[in-house]
């Protein structure tokens, strides 16, 4: 059994991810700003936690992970101002990193999104622009860390019941997957050490995620 600490815990990924985790016996602490939503966590089997990662310096955010095997980033600031994207999205995501760091958490699995990269293309104009840097800087300092990290890169979510099966790609495609199927992936890598410093972009497809995780 391993102990898991999922930030932006009543997302809906994070809330199939904790039903996921629960359901495999292991501890799952999820980490959640609003205690009014601690009832929905309970029901996956979870434990809420309330902490404001966007107030959180590291070193208390270290206190929130510390005793973990496993930091899974899950939140987002869900298409609000540009100010908010880059509090959630870019600061307080790295300060989780630095946060896990300092706790001893050398495992982190990252969600982003297919082709999150520095050279993204949104033009600034976009509503996704801010986004999209704000999570391409996020990313780039996981990668220059010492942890033991993996970035998820699924496309497009959607509420579709999850199939269980995904398909790989090394270059991003404008495709879609369920959000059930996003969680499943990351409970499948937190248990795959061969998915450690990988970018995993990917839709709905129809090879079983584990098998599609061994050729990544």
């Amino acid at each position: 059994m391993s102990r898991i600490a999922i930030i932006g815990g009543h997302g809906k990924v994070a809330l199939h991810l904790s039903r996921i985790l629960s359901g495999a016996g292991h501890e799952v602490s999820s980490i959640i700003r609003n205690p009014d939503q601690s009832a929905d966590i309970e029901d996956t089997g979870a434990k809420p936690v309330i902490a404001d990662v966007t107030q959180l310096a590291v070193g208390e955010l270290a206190d929130v992970v510390r005793g973990h095997d496993a930091v899974v980033w899950s939140a987002g600031s869900g298409g609000s101002s540009p100010e908010a994207t880059y509090a959630i999205d870019r600061d307080a995501a790295i300060r989780s990193m630095d946060a896990a760091k300092e706790a001893g958490v050398n495992r982190y699995v990252m969600v982003s999104y297919i082709g999150a990269r520095k050279d993204h293309g949104v033009p600034e104009d976009n509503g996704f622009f801010h986004y999209a840097e704000a999570k391409a800087a996020a990313d780039e300092y996981l990668r220059g860390t010492d942890l033991e990290w993996t970035i998820l890169g699924p496309g497009a979510l959607t509420t579709d019941p999850g199939k269980g099966t995904i398909e790989v790609s090394a270059e991003p495609q404008q495709d879609s997957v369920a959000r059930e199927d996003v969680a499943q992936v990351a409970a499948s890598v937190l248990n795959n050490p061969g998915t450690v410093g990988k970018f995993i972009q990917f839709n709905t497809g129809e090879t079983p995620i584990a098998e599609a995780l061994e050729v990544v």
